[in-house]
């Protein structure tokens, strides 16, 4: 396999602070660049099956990602900081469901099995956030979330670059979204937010920004993979 390089992502405005947490993260980061599921997104020779696991899982958990967000916004330290946190919750739901209903109305994807509950690995990352943004610091709670902006919105970017070159590619609608400037632009606005959170908080807050950050790289990680491997709860 030939791994979605680095120096292909998109070039981010970073303060000190997010400079720092991506740095932290660059092993998390180099192996999500080679998961197999991908890997095999990207070429477009994922399985219909898997592909499908991995929406649903994300559709339970975008859910739950919009009530964090709609938590962050009611603590914002400022009108600008609680409208865009607000207008993510509500994009979340709404854009994602219509991205959703549109790919599972393909053909190839209508008729295939659905999973009916979110797997151990979505079931621990909603929560995970959910209790950042209820009932860590308002610092704490925007770095927790970063994550799905950020890394989502850099693996899209080269995403984007490698199936522009697979000639009807069945996953392209998806690819695209995450490539989207305009995702793009809000990721920024993420990361500047979380700057400005860490300028005023102290080092103990400080490092746990960097804790939840952390926790949250790992769960994206673990999301892609555990949809790949097509996890289930064990009865």
């Amino acid at each position: 396999m030939n791994p979605i390089t680095q120096e292909k992502a998109g070039q981010w405005r970073t303060g000190e602070f997010t400079s720092r947490l991506w740095n932290d993260a660059s092993g998390i980061l180099d192996r999500v660049n080679r998961l197999a599921f991908l890997e095999k997104l990207a070429a477009g020779t994922l399985a219909p099956e898997i592909f499908v696991d991995y929406i649903q899982q994300d559709a339970f958990y975008l859910g739950n990602y919009s009530r964090a967000l709609a938590m962050l916004a009611t603590r914002a330290p400022s009108q600008e900081a609680a409208e865009f946190w607000a207008g993510s919750a509500s994009s979340a739901v709404a854009d994602e469901k219509a991205l959703h209903t549109q790919l599972m109305g393909d053909r190839r994807l209508s008729s295939l099995p659905r999973p009916e509950a979110p797997s151990p690995t979505t079931r621990g990352y909603m929560y995970t956030l959910l209790a950042a943004c209820a009932y860590e610091p308002y610092d704490v709670g925007a770095a927790a979330v970063l994550p799905c902006f950020w890394i989502y919105a850099d693996v899209g970017q080269r995403l984007a670059l490698r199936a522009e070159a697979v000639e009807g590619h069945p996953y392209g609608r998806w690819i695209e979204e995450y490539g989207d400037p305009a995702f793009a632009e809000a990721t920024q606005r993420a990361i500047d937010l979380v700057d400005e959170a860490a300028e005023s908080a102290s080092e103990t807050v400080r490092s746990r920004m960097r804790d939840v950050f952390l926790d949250a790289s790992r769960y994206e990680e673990m999301f892609w993979d555990a949809a790949y491997r097509r996890e289930r709860w064990s009865l």
